[in-house]
């Protein structure tokens, strides 16, 4: 596993990652969720995230865009040299962190343009509206329907279309193939992709370790809350054992 950084914020400058997770600890309530993870990624890669079902991935995603719950309870986390684990969620978002999860949170009422518009109200603005349609073609075409009636494929491209209109480095995906037909998951991960290509740094959580592994460059993989392999994605899936010991795949 990569040896996280020194525990010391005048030190963050000469580290090497992008965004690194140093000893997290999280908690719901009482419940230790995520213990002592660590895990560096660097600018442009894509990681996979993959574990179980309760292995802590979610929680993880929602430590690092330091959303309120899992409380975040030791450990530090960096991302170009800046301590997210000293911010608050908007914060974190301001600083270009954009979390789309599982439920894709489309905004009821608002057509597919409204729901990016009212992402860019306030700044960092990112993609501008052009730019998302030539990524999203789908999305240019239905831009005036209501965005809670797109299918279940579209309502995900928007979800990320939406993150991409804010100033983004990192895209943390929460199942973002969950109920998507094969084809559907090989467009949005052929979209992720050029995403990557834009710079952005993206991390996956997904059931669909499979697909998930094809597109990313590295994989870490959790078990009950703690960091069991970290490595390329390329290494989990020519390791039948692996695979079958923590992803029962």
């Amino acid at each position: 596993m990569n040896q996280p950084f020194n525990n010391n914020a005048n030190n963050a400058a000469t580290h090497p990652a992008f965004l690194s997770v140093w000893e997290i600890e999280a908690y719901y309530g009482e419940s230790y969720i995520v213990q002592n993870v660590s895990f560096n990624i660097h600018e442009g890669e894509i990681l996979a995230l993959l574990g179980r079902n309760g292995a802590g991935k979610t929680s993880t995603l929602r430590a690092i865009a330091r959303l309120e719950d899992p409380a975040l309870k030791h450990g530090e986390i960096w991302l170009d040299h800046q301590p997210l684990h000293q911010m608050k969620a908007h914060q974190a978002s301001a600083a270009g962190i954009a979390l789309v999860p599982e439920d894709r949170r489309i905004i009821a009422g608002l057509t597919v343009e409204e729901n990016l518009q009212l992402a860019q109200i306030a700044p960092p603005i990112g993609w501008s509206l052009e730019r998302i349609y030539d990524l999203f073609p789908r999305l240019g075409e239905r831009r005036k329907q209501d965005g809670v009636t797109l299918s279940g494929g579209e309502q995900q491209m928007l979800a990320i279309a939406r993150a991409l209109a804010r100033d983004i480095k990192v895209l943390l995906l929460d199942e973002p193939y969950e109920g998507l037909a094969p084809v559907i998951v090989q467009e949005i991960a052929k979209t992720l992709g050029i995403i990557r290509d834009q710079g952005i740094t993206t991390v996956i959580v997904e059931q669909n370790a499979v697909a998930a592994l094809k597109l990313a460059d590295r994989a870490v993989i959790l078990d009950t809350g703690t960091v069991v392999f970290d490595g390329s994605a390329a290494e989990v899936l020519e390791n039948d054992e692996l695979r079958a010991q923590y992803l029962a795949i």
